[in-house]
């Protein structure tokens, strides 16, 4: 059986210092999870793995004992070449991501081919009540939509979001720094108009001050944009 198989390969590639790493980096998973393979080599054991007939029957066994296991069922379906197994595979996978690692190393290549079905896809998932399902689409639309295949509804449908998820919120602030380096006159008046809540506004404030893309004097500007706190 290739489950077996698999994970019998996982812990010949274990590295217990390096699962306790990422215990640390990912709190909301159980470090009994963590087998503690490093991530080359789980992208090198996907590509190999995403070429057996069959690895379905790994893809299938859902959800997964392992966070290592996880990792590798991203990995195999950010290789596959047909865009509709592709697409139902993450779709199936993604109620089962529970952790900011999974959901943001997950990028199938052959989606830049597929963008117009992509983004049905998308609108979908960012109505989902899974965090990490929200964040996934989110990851998708910094991705593939900042750049050529930019539209102003875009920012719009992330702003629209609102939740009590620091991972959603976390995804939103970054998509947002981003988008102000890819889009930035497009993209100004949601922080201009405080569209974002407080505690995502400043922190896409913070990450665009951070990042090299973003000039001086757009910063500055930035940082002038802040919302301060209440007085208690």
């Amino acid at each position: 059986m290739i489950i077996e198989e698999i994970r019998s390969r996982l812990f010949e590639m274990q590295d217990r210092k390096y699962a306790g790493f990422q215990a640390g980096l990912i709190p909301n998973v159980s470090p009994e999870r963590m087998i503690g393979v490093r991530t080359p080599d789980l992208r090198k054991y996907a590509k190999e793995l995403a070429k057996r007939e069959d690895v379905d029957d790994f893809l299938e066994a859902l959800p997964h004992d392992y966070f290592d296991e996880d990792q590798l069922h991203a990995f195999i379906l950010s290789e596959m070449k047909d865009y509709d197994r592709c697409i139902a595979g993450v779709s199936t996978f993604l109620p089962y991501v529970n952790n900011w690692a999974t959901c943001d190393q997950m990028s199938p290549k052959v989606f830049k081919k597929h963008k117009d079905e992509l983004l049905k896809n998308v609108k979908k998932w960012l109505k989902s009540k899974d965090t990490y399902t929200v964040r996934f689409a989110i990851g998708m639309l910094m991705e593939h939509f900042l750049d050529d295949d930019f539209d102003a509804k875009y920012p719009e449908m992330v702003a629209g979001i609102r939740s009590e998820e620091y991972y959603i919120n976390m995804m939103t602030a970054w998509y947002f720094a981003t988008a102000l380096a890819k889009q930035y006159d497009a993209v100004i008046p949601y922080i201009e108009e405080k569209r974002l809540d407080a505690w995502t506004h400043n922190k896409a404030i913070q990450k665009s001050v951070e990042s090299y893309r973003i000039t001086d004097e757009q910063k500055a500007y930035l940082k002038g944009l802040k919302i301060k706190a209440s007085p208690k």
